[in-house]
């Protein structure tokens, strides 16, 4: 995982659980590596002691290996917008996609193969033709905007220890309960409210609250929408979001390679972004081997890539992501390598996620359900609700902060400032009929919209 500069909820999360120590920084760069020339990376430098925006704009001229002078000119119309308009400008781009707005504003198609392309894969897992152009804004506006949004952190350690451990004592010390292993299977309901009267969980317990707010990913939470909420307009207004699939590749070397400090963007065919851990990470911290750590992006015919990646197996994967290595790392991967310099692959490992973030294709963002429900003790949480960092860790914290303020408003009795979002008219104009709850089908991680690691033949 990667944490931004830009990331303000995620950071006063971190300072409120007493962790900020776990994020390790790199040095505020960008790196590409370079298509033309195998083996060779560029970076975007951001000097310190300038203030954004300049720091970014002496980033970017400061840099002439990726965009000619002429090509870089030619974007600042299309993003001066963005500048000045900020937020209404980049909404208002959402039933756009990047090619289409590139061609509205005259960029030169080089700008999606040296820049946009990278920026995709690595914000939402699907190539631009795909992509809706307000996630690119959104990361740029952002990177523009503050000194330090672009730089990038590594958390210290695996997730589950260094980060969700703390979580989970913080809400232990407030006497809260954290029960695992034991999910939602029905959501209980008054007959003629429709409000929540209780949730029924695996381990056959039932829980009672004041409110209830749900956080799990669109796709879970779709399977369990009561049939008394299946023809609201709030929740069937869900069918028009859905998770993309993306994989994770982890490989361990027998020696250090040449690698970079801090995230790289690979502008590979299959390759999203990639980071070396060993440099990165003090839990995987090795002066003598490197193990990367990779987003295998798009991995599905609907994410843009002509082969279903995700479905083949576990060793296929792996030969394809060494392929593209011998690209990055010519002089050092490679059956062209000579033995005694060549760094071998020891251990692999496959995490796939069929249904990660919510896919960010054009016009998905009218469909995004405000916090507050049109069901009193219910609220929505997850990145997939309003909030405008999109699908994200960022967006996930702040959509939960949102959920929080409603909660409190109802408790207090105000009226909350956001309010219940208006359901797009495509929806309230169509026949929507009952449906029954299909539920929660297994208990593997990704049942719950988790990455799951299979079997395979492990070199």
């Amino acid at each position: 995982h990667i944490f931004f500069g830009a990331y303000p909820n995620i950071h006063n999360l971190f300072k409120e659980l007493g962790i900020e120590d776990r994020l390790q920084w790199a040095p505020h760069r960008m790196t590409f590596a370079m298509q033309e020339f195998p083996g060779e990376f560029t970076t975007f430098d951001f000097p310190d002691g300038i203030p954004a925006p300049f720091n970014m704009a002496v980033a970017i001229l400061a840099n002439t290996r990726m965009l000619t002078l002429e090509e870089k000119i030619k974007m600042v119309p299309a993003l001066l917008p963005m500048l000045i308009e900020g937020q209404s400008f980049i909404d208002a781009q959402d039933e756009k996609s990047v090619l289409e707005f590139m061609r509205e504003y005259s960029m030169p198609e080089r700008i999606n193969e040296e820049i946009f392309i990278a920026m995709g894969k690595a914000l939402d897992f699907i190539d631009p033709d795909k992509l809706s152009m307000s996630v690119i804004l959104t990361a740029m506006n952002r990177f523009i905007n503050e000194a330090d949004g672009s730089q990038t952190a590594f958390l210290d350690g695996n997730p589950p220890d260094r980060f969700c451990e703390p979580i989970k004592e913080w809400v232990e010390s407030k006497g809260g309960e954290v029960v695992c292993s034991s999910p939602v299977i029905d959501i209980q309901l008054d007959e003629n409210d429709s409000t929540i009267t209780g949730l029924k969980l695996a381990n056959g317990t039932t829980i009672s609250a004041d409110y209830y707010v749900s956080a799990v990913p669109v796709d879970v939470f779709k399977r369990l929408i009561p049939t008394q909420w299946s023809t609201l307009p709030y929740f069937r207004q869900l069918d028009e979001l859905k998770g993309i699939p993306v994989m994770n590749i982890q490989l361990w070397f027998d020696r250090k390679l040449n690698s970079i400090d801090g995230l790289c963007f690979s502008r590979s065919p299959l390759l999203s972004v990639y980071a070396d851990m060993s440099n990165n990470c003090r839990e995987y911290a090795d002066d003598e081997r490197s193990m990367l750590a990779l987003v295998f992006a798009p991995c599905s015919l609907e994410a843009g890539s002509p082969i279903n990646w995700i479905a083949k197996s576990d060793s296929e994967i792996v030969d394809a992501t060494m392929e593209e290595l011998e690209r990055l790392f010519p002089m050092e991967i490679g059956q062209n390598v000579p033995t005694e310099s060549r760094a071998n692959l020891v251990k692999s490992s496959v995490v796939r996620t069929p249904r990660s973030v919510y896919a960010a294709t054009p016009g998905r963002n009218k469909y995004r359900p405000s916090q507050q429900s049109p069901i009193e003790n219910f609220i929505m949480a997850g990145d997939y609700a309003s909030q405008k960092y999109l699908g994200s860790m960022e967006g996930a914290v702040l959509s939960g902060k949102l959920a929080a303020e409603v909660i409190c408003d109802k408790t207090m009795g105000r009226t909350n400032k956001n309010g219940l979002k208006e359901v797009h008219s495509s929806v309230q104009a169509a026949e929507l009929n009952e449906r029954v709850p299909v539920g929660i089908a297994g208990r593997s991680p990704i049942s719950f919209g988790g990455g799951q690691q299979g079997s395979f033949d492990n070199p």
